[in-house]
């Protein structure tokens, strides 16, 4: 983007040069398959003109953004109506992103927008698993008819990684036969985050991408989404997750599903927000420890 102002328009404390920057931060405004309520290619947008209400430090992990140099490179130039080539522009730009050697956070934009970036990872890390976190599998075959949609994101991916590769927490939403079809070729926890732990220690020292489906929590705390799900997880549940999650390899992760639109209250943009600066702050500080 040429007039694209690094000071005025990133998101908070994310103002490092590319070449300076541990993680890069980009948007993908993507809702082109959403079929219920769409509004999510508004996301990145709204999180960056809002981040501004709250701060860089993070009395949960006692750290701070500022600490830590973060690029926000704006807004891919997502074609409208043409998802195929959505995302081969969201592949392009995760691959440029991890030749350099830093780590990609894309903000969503509709939950198929994962499927670029997890194409970039695993050519570069053929072993690379998956954490999910979501209320809905995604494990459709198809969807109205379309292979790729946000239905279906998560079987496109297993066709990259393969059986036993995508660990799925948090669940309660999905048709029989995905459910069915998932026993015997993902890992799925229901309704809650129970066994996270013990994934996390089975991936230590692999490759893993995290993907957060924001609609994981519940619609009382996050109302602005296109296709809330009652008896979801609580804020603090999704924070232990990400802090948990942090400690691992993270070679790339997203952010998805805030529809602004649907978010009159602004409860759902301020919990994004804040999801957004904590899993920086884990992903960040967990791959400094390593260093």
């Amino acid at each position: 983007m040429s007039t694209w102002d690094r000071e005025a328009d990133a998101f908070l404390g994310c103002t490092a040069a590319f070449d300076d920057a541990q993680a890069v931060i980009f948007g993908a405004p993507l809702d082109a398959t959403t079929s219920y309520r769409p509004g999510t290619r508004q996301a990145s947008r709204v999180m960056r003109a809002e981040s501004y209400s709250i701060e860089t430090y993070s009395p949960y992990q006692d750290l701070d953004l500022a600490d830590f140099a973060v690029c926000d490179s704006g807004d891919l130039d997502s074609p409208f109506g043409n998802p195929a080539r959505a995302l081969d522009l969201i592949e392009e730009r995760s691959r440029a992103i991890l030749a350099a050697g830093k780590l990609p956070l894309m903000i969503g934009g509709e939950h198929l927008v994962t499927l670029g970036a997890v194409r970039a990872a695993a050519r570069v890390f053929p072993d690379l698993h998956m954490i999910h976190l979501d209320a809905h599998a995604d494990l459709r075959d198809s969807y109205q008819d379309e292979k790729l949609s946000h239905a279906t994101v998560m079987r496109r991916c297993w066709e990259l990684l393969g059986d036993g590769r995508i660990h799925q927490f948090g669940i309660r939403s999905g048709e029989r036969e995905e459910i069915a079809w998932a026993k015997t070729h993902v890992r799925t926890r229901f309704f809650d985050l129970e066994g996270l732990g013990d994934t996390v220690r089975q991936l230590a020292g692999r490759p893993v991408y995290l993907t957060i489906d924001l609609d994981v929590l519940d619609p009382a705390v996050f109302p602005g989404t296109g296709t809330p799900e009652a008896g979801g997880l609580s804020f603090t549940d999704l924070l232990g997750a990400i802090r948990l999650a942090g400690s691992l390899n993270i070679v790339a992760c997203d952010l998805n599903e805030l529809s602004p639109p649907l978010d009159p209250s602004g409860i759902a943009t301020a919990t994004a927000l804040k999801t957004m600066r904590e899993l920086l702050l884990a992903v960040l500080s967990g791959r400094t420890r390593r260093l």
